[in-house]
């Protein structure tokens, strides 16, 4: 059986308030295991206190995610997004919605936002790699262009303007 691949996130002391946040926001997601700081972290766990949330454990559509509570060493950047395949406009809206919550509104741009944790996210509708590979270069660079000057995408203008229309 192939080992598994993780996504691993670093917060400074917010990781089971954004297991909680997530869970939320997806169908089929849930926490699964807390841990937490012992004794023998208090050298080298950042100030972190015995007993504290060091990690959560959680998924999201069935995927493990794990959270830990690591310190204010690092931070997130838009170099690793998460990605969001959206069947219909309206998980597209609602993706947006919850995740833009109390997120950076200068940080969204061509279905790309970042949310209060800093974590980045793709929230794209469901086609839009086929449109934007399309073997049709004109009809590929229309749906680019469309898509450039969108916050939020939209699945419909985007087909439209691949089309032409």
């Amino acid at each position: 059986m192939p080992s598994a691949i993780t996504p691993f996130l670093w917060f400074d002391d917010q990781a089971e308030e954004a297991a909680k946040f997530y869970t939320s926001i997806f169908k089929d997601s849930k926490i699964t295991a807390v841990a937490r700081y012992p004794e023998a972290a208090t050298e080298v766990a950042s100030g972190k206190q015995p007993g504290s949330v060091m990690t959560v454990a959680f998924e999201l559509r069935g995927r493990p995610f794990v959270a830990l509570n690591g310190g204010p060493l690092f931070r997130f950047n838009e170099a690793i997004s998460l990605q969001i395949e959206c069947e219909t406009q309206e998980e597209v809206d609602h993706y947006w919605a919850k995740l833009c919550e109390g997120g950076d509104p200068t940080a969204q741009r061509c279905g790309w936002l970042k949310d209060k944790f800093g974590v980045s996210w793709q929230v794209i509708p469901s086609g839009l790699c086929e449109l934007l590979i399309d073997p049709d270069p004109k009809r590929s660079d229309r749906a680019f262009r469309a898509m450039l000057k969108m916050t939020k995408l939209d699945g419909a203008t985007l087909r439209r303007a691949a089309d032409g229309e």
